[in-house]
């Protein structure tokens, strides 16, 4: 599957939420967030992403290990991702250093996170707060079997953001590692 998705910075996160939770209701997770690279920084060069992510609701806590390809699109970054749940995150976190890989880096992702159906599309819209980085984002994605049908879900979804009020000069393709490494002092 492709994940075809667009982040924006959000100047009025207030309004920008108002209008999803006229929609739907949204969730409130925390995910903790580790990318793993070889020791040589490979996935990273190639754009690519091994990360254990665990998330934490109201109710609930789970984990899921997610691979993502190199960007298939430039221009919003997308890419083939690889997903999957996992029971024991612990035991994962073994295995990835077992056999070979470092973590890269750890942050936090505080999300309120709204899934509906727009444009024939499943679709999950994230506001998100990283405490290292300044502001508030919105993520809107949904997912495709075949790159033939990326360019019209980006489409879609760059539309379900106009309607948010996110404008052009919004969207970003920086990512949250980055960022964060950005922030951090430099050992």
């Amino acid at each position: 599957m492709i994940e075809a998705e667009l982040k924006a910075r959000v100047h009025n996160p207030e309004y920008v939420m108002g209008q999803l939770e006229r929609i739907t209701e949204g969730r409130v997770e925390v995910y903790q967030d580790t990318y793993y690279d070889d020791p040589s920084g490979g996935l990273g060069t190639r754009d690519q992403e091994l990360r254990v992510r665990t998330i934490c609701g109201s109710s609930s806590t789970r984990s899921v290990l997610t691979y993502k390809e190199s960007p298939i699109d430039s221009e919003s970054g997308s890419k083939p991702e690889h997903e999957t749940h996992v029971d024991n995150p612990e035991a994962v976190h073994a295995m990835l250093r077992g056999l070979g890989y470092v973590p890269a880096i750890v942050f936090q992702k505080r999300c309120r996170n709204y899934e509906f159906t727009s444009r024939g599309r499943s679709l999950l819209a994230t506001l998100v707060e990283v405490p290292e980085v300044e502001g508030t984002f919105l993520e809107v994605e949904t997912m495709v079997p075949e790159e033939r049908e990326l360019l019209p879900a980006l489409d879609d979804v760059r539309s379900v953001m106009s309607e948010l009020g996110i404008g052009v000069d919004d969207f970003t393709t920086e990512l949250y590692t980055d960022a964060v490494a950005a922030r951090r002092p430099t050992r």
